[in-house]
């Protein structure tokens, strides 16, 4: 993964729910190019409702990553609902919070709510901004028949950098908790 569209995991019981945070930031790049409106009308940078979904997958990929070490090269497969009610600003803070509904040996269902906490209250509620329902397939127990690389390409560097930072080990097992002590 070349892009990283979270900042921060900060709660994560593997096999069952993960939290993680995104803080949205004037200066990335692909605000120059997508607009909202504020509530005055003004027209005001905006997070791609794509990327929002990209950080809600990327999230839920890490607790079905978690729940195996890691070892499993898991891709996102479809995209069942997305709904998003609210636009995320710079300043604002985006919350993903996602549910494992269903693991087999072949994939998983994974629900997701979305919430924000807007700039000019940084210390004031998340409001729900939208909801996401994802379904995973698990490579290397594809029934196509493909073999794929040994290295695991999906967990690569940067996510292990992100991992660690957040606090979240790639040995932790089901039922075992880690929480990040800021970003909740």
């Amino acid at each position: 993964m070349r892009w990283i569209w979270i900042d921060r995991v900060v709660e994560v019981l593997p096999g069952a729910h993960i939290v993680a945070v995104k803080h949205v930031s004037l200066s990335e790049e692909h605000l120059l190019d997508h607009f909202g409106r504020d509530e005055t009308g003004c027209a005001m940078p905006v997070m791609p409702a794509s990327l929002i979904i990209e950080g809600v997958a990327q999230t839920a990929g890490i607790l079905l990553g978690v729940a195996d070490g890691f070892r499993e090269k898991i891709v996102l497969a479809k995209i069942s609902r997305a709904e998003l009610t609210r636009d995320a600003m710079p300043g604002a803070t985006l919350r993903y919070t996602a549910k494992a509904t269903h693991q087999g040996a072949q994939g998983a269902a994974i629900s997701a709510i979305i919430e924000v906490r807007d700039a000019s209250d940084p210390s004031g509620p998340f409001e729900t901004a939208g909801f996401v329902d994802l379904m995973f397939s698990f490579l290397d127990k594809n029934m196509s028949g493909l073999d794929f690389p040994a290295d695991n390409f999906v967990f690569g560097e940067t996510f292990q950098t992100l991992l660690r930072a957040s606090g979240v080990s790639p040995t932790m097992s089901r039922g075992e908790r880690a929480d990040s002590a800021s970003g909740r």
